[in-house]
């Protein structure tokens, strides 16, 4: 495999193998107090709402991983309005991703619906 093909990828499918975590403190770099977070959480029913709807409240953005074995379609129905309705409060944003991704947006951030090229 070439340097080329190593940097841009050969497209074939990658594995948890391709990656490697990195310990930002091994560089120097600068950081200051980043004013938004990523945040990650996992949905298993209504009871994660509070902590998701908080870190929204708090300027954060949140990828929801969304256990369907978990909840009724019901339940998965008022989960959507309440984050609906906390996207809509904060001028934020709100997709679902899949089946079982959400991803929601606090004020000013927007996601785009298109794949990049």
């Amino acid at each position: 495999m070439g340097i080329m093909s190593k940097i841009l990828g050969s497209g074939g499918a990658r594995s948890t193998e391709d990656y490697v975590e990195l310990d930002l403190d091994d560089f120097d770099t600068a950081r200051g107090d980043a004013g938004m977070q990523v945040r990650i959480a996992e949905i298993g029913g209504q009871k994660d709402l509070i902590a998701i709807k908080d870190a929204v409240y708090d300027g954060n953005v949140v990828l929801a991983n969304v256990t369907r074995h978990s909840t009724t379609d019901s339940t998965m129905e008022h989960i959507m309005d309440d984050l609906r309705q906390v996207a809509g409060e904060v001028d934020g944003d709100i997709v679902q991703r899949g089946d079982d991704q959400l991803i929601i947006t606090p004020t000013g951030v927007s996601i785009g619906r298109e794949k990049l090229d």
